[in-house]
């Protein structure tokens, strides 16, 4: 079968030399780009008479995919997958696996990271000792004892309250679905406005699904505690980008996000440019040297799986 890689996945040549070799050693062919592309008659040119392909977090549209006539698969190295064109898949009866796990430590790491930079003031900090400054303004607070409430409790979600567990944080949170992982942690479910309400820190890891657009608006924001902190290293539009901004600009909560209605960098006039009270990275939560090779390896294993009659990490 031909099998080709539409777009880089951030590992060295070598490793994708390797990582082929479990493939074009069993007769199959493998092409790789090393550019990404937006243009969709490119994309069609790079997909071409392929039966599977590999994508990464770029878009692969409905039309490139209704374009291949042999396309029976598609491995995602990524979580989600709603940059794929999943109308055509469901059309076409095409399966998608991704690389659900691969970035658990990753994101949860930055997670505590932001919260540890609102406290303590690490960013400010810095910029002062850089001016020329000193540390007047920047008493900060600690982060044990404090109830940290986790939205999302799935498996970054629940690595994040091990995580915040370990610097003796009571933990609280809201979710679809109780997971016995957390319940496991000592966490204690609530409903969203309780959640709110009730704590210090407010740690968003829930997937964007319509359901979830939005789900922390301007009743929700201002449900929460006068200086307390909301981070997001799951994605931007899960909070209202505009009532984010108004909070931060009145002085209400202090946020740390890794997430925007798209990657960074944000377009002039953007609500967060310039916001007090802000922690920003540009999306950034998944990307360490140990997730991008464990992703590439998922992939490389959905595909083998499939070939092998066994679909891996289903998503479709």
């Amino acid at each position: 079968m031909k099998i080709v890689l539409m777009e880089p996945l951030g590992i060295s040549q070598a490793t994708l030399d390797e990582l082929s070799r479990t493939l074009t050693d069993k007769g199959h062919t493998f092409e790789s780009y090393d550019t990404v592309t937006s243009d969709v008659e490119e994309m069609k040119k790079r997909s071409a008479g392929a039966d599977v392909l590999m994508i990464a977090n770029h878009p692969l549209p409905d039309e490139v995919i209704r374009a291949d006539e042999n396309l029976k698969f598609i491995s995602v190295a990524f979580v989600g997958i709603d940059h794929v064109g999943t109308d055509a898949c469901k059309e076409k009866g095409i399966p998608i696996s991704n690389t659900g796990g691969y970035c658990n430590d990753a994101v949860a790491e930055l997670s505590i990271g932001l919260t540890l930079d609102c406290l303590r003031n690490i960013t400010k900090g810095d910029a002062a000792v850089q001016g020329g400054k000193g540390s007047a303004g920047l008493q900060g607070h600690e982060l044990a004892g404090k109830t940290v409430g986790i939205i999302g409790t799935g498996a970054i979600g629940c690595r994040a309250a091990e995580l915040f567990k370990a610097f003796h944080c009571k933990l609280i949170g809201y979710s679809r679905s109780q997971k016995q992982a957390a319940l496991d942690l000592g966490l204690e479910y609530k409903s969203l406005d309780e959640v709110m309400a009730q704590a210090d820190i407010i740690d968003v890891h829930t997937p964007l699904t319509p359901e979830t657009r939005g789900l922390i608006g301007a009743k929700q924001i201002g449900e929460m505690k006068q200086g307390a902190i909301l981070i997001n290293t799951a994605r931007g539009p899960v909070v209202d980008t505009e009532a984010l901004a108004q909070a931060l600009r009145a002085g209400k909560i202090i946020c740390g996000t890794d997430v925007y209605e798209k990657d960074p960098p944000l377009p002039e006039g953007h609500p967060l440019l310039g916001a007090p009270n802000l922690v920003c990275t540009p999306h950034v939560g998944f990307n360490t040297r140990e997730s991008i090779d464990r992703r590439a390896v998922m992939a490389f294993e959905n595909v083998t799986s499939w070939l092998d009659g066994k679909q891996i990490r289903k998503m479709l």
